[in-house]
């Protein structure tokens, strides 16, 4: 065989092997998504509990605490309606062997002046969300009154958020 004749088999040969071990590759591209909307969620509301007392002679404060979760930037507003027992500016818990009626109050405040209601403007509390849980504390007040029959006395208040 000659020379040239050689080379050129063998560079056929070559040509031939290496494309058929050739990779050959092709991309494309996606996207991924998702749209968050304006959102609030009521994490958890603890039991407002004024404990145990005798003659309501002086006021019996406590505290409770509420968590609220908005998508992040949402202005929100929290409401507490008047109860099951009474209203907004006289809430009341029932209960005793005859069910009588124990006034309290539900405030935003320490100082237990502001009323915590459920009118958005006038005496709800505002707030903006995070994207994390905040909390809230309520401050609850029974004030000086008559004394009602020995028993246990409750109200079941409802809160909204309004968003």
């Amino acid at each position: 065989m000659n020379k040239v004749y050689r080379l050129g088999l063998a560079s056929i040969i070559a040509l031939s092997c290496s494309s058929a071990f050739a990779v050959t590759t092709v991309t494309t591209t996606f996207q991924s998504k998702i749209i968050i909307t304006a959102q609030c969620l009521i994490n958890s509301a603890s039991i407002l509990d004024f404990g145990s007392t005798g003659v309501l002679a002086g006021n019996v404060d406590t505290t409770s605490t509420l968590s609220v979760t908005c998508t992040n930037t949402t202005p929100y507003n929290i409401g507490l309606d008047g109860g099951a027992n009474g209203t907004v500016a006289a809430r009341k818990m029932k209960g005793g062997p005859s069910n009588e009626l124990i006034n309290y109050g539900i405030y935003t405040t320490t100082g237990r002046s502001t009323n915590w209601g459920n009118t958005i403007g006038t005496d709800t509390v505002a707030s903006a969300g995070t994207g994390s849980a905040q909390s809230f504390t309520l401050f609850g007040r029974v004030p000086v009154q008559t004394t009602p029959t020995p028993g246990t006395y409750t109200d079941t208040v409802t809160v909204t958020v309004t968003y």
